[in-house]
């Protein structure tokens, strides 16, 4: 494996393993899973502290929704494997930006 290849997979389960932690922490402290309707709650600044929490537990909401789907709704293949990959895509590019603040922070080298 090269290491372009390796540095894109930990990205990758970085991103996940991010977008899965923050998810758990919210829905530990507003006993309730988060969606994307946080953007439609509330007053206009919390509309916007809702941003920053989306952006990187995406992937997390992403596959949660379409797992549910394709198994309550019956959806098709074609539909669960494009969620699947925007998902993924979108974790790896989470996951990168989390590993560079890292590296920034000195704590990755």
């Amino acid at each position: 494996m090269s290491v372009e290849a390796f540095n894109s997979l930990f990205s990758l389960l970085i991103g996940f393993a991010l977008a899965g932690a923050l998810a758990s922490g919210f829905q530990a402290y507003a006993e309730r899973p988060p969606g994307f309707e946080l953007l439609q709650e509330g007053v206009t600044p919390r509309r916007f502290a809702a941003v920053p929490f989306l952006v990187f537990a995406a992937p997390f909401i992403i596959m949660r929704n379409t797992l549910r789907g394709a198994r309550i709704e019956r959806r098709r293949f074609e539909f669960v494997m494009l969620a699947t990959v925007i998902a993924g895509f979108w974790s790896m590019m989470s996951g990168t930006f989390f590993v560079m603040t890292l590296r920034a922070a000195g704590v990755l080298t």
